[in-house]
């Protein structure tokens, strides 16, 4: 069992890398269980493990709109978090669709800033994954001149990019 990491610790990187290979054969056996092949990556990125699968015919595990996938993420951070008892932000992706999806996000954010800084607007994207929300605020909060926030509850949780606000000196 691994040595439980409290909220405010980093895991070390031993420990998220065992996260990733927990996860790993959690998919691994569900795989083995559909009679699906896949190539399975156990990493590391930032402060993050993750378990990346890429192979022909995965796209029944991704589902429409990643739902699939987002519910194997929560099953291999279940996997986890009974293996070693800490919780786990754990990344899955497969098939190569988170990537896809973060280009796809960054472009409508991009898109977005744009028509906000240009119509002194605001703009309510549609709802979103956690992983997506995130996509779109690391955008906007890089763009000069904008601002995006989250409202609503699950699973209808969406992003509101506005105008900056100005501060006067």
């Amino acid at each position: 069992m691994g040595a439980t990491v409290r909220e405010d610790e980093v895991a070390s990187e031993d420990d998220l890398f065992e996260q990733s290979e927990v996860a790993a054969d959690y998919m691994e056996g569900l795989l083995d269980i559909l009679d699906l092949d896949g190539d399975i990556d156990e990493l590391v990125v930032g402060d993050r493990p993750q378990v990346e699968i890429v192979g022909e015919d995965l796209g029944g595990l991704v589902g429409p709109k990643g739902q699939t996938l987002e519910a194997l993420q929560e099953l291999c951070r279940l996997a986890v978090y009974r293996k070693t008892g800490d919780h786990s932000r754990l990344m899955l992706d497969i098939g190569g669709y988170r990537a896809g999806r973060r280009k796809k996000l960054t472009e409508l954010a991009e898109k977005t800033a744009k028509r906000v800084i240009e119509t002194a607007s605001v703009v309510k994207l549609d709802p979103m994954s956690a992983f997506e929300r995130k996509c779109v605020h690391d955008v906007i909060n890089a763009t000069d001149g904008v601002q995006s926030e989250s409202e609503g509850a699950e699973p209808r949780r969406r992003v509101v990019v506005k105008p900056a606000e100005t501060t006067i000196e």
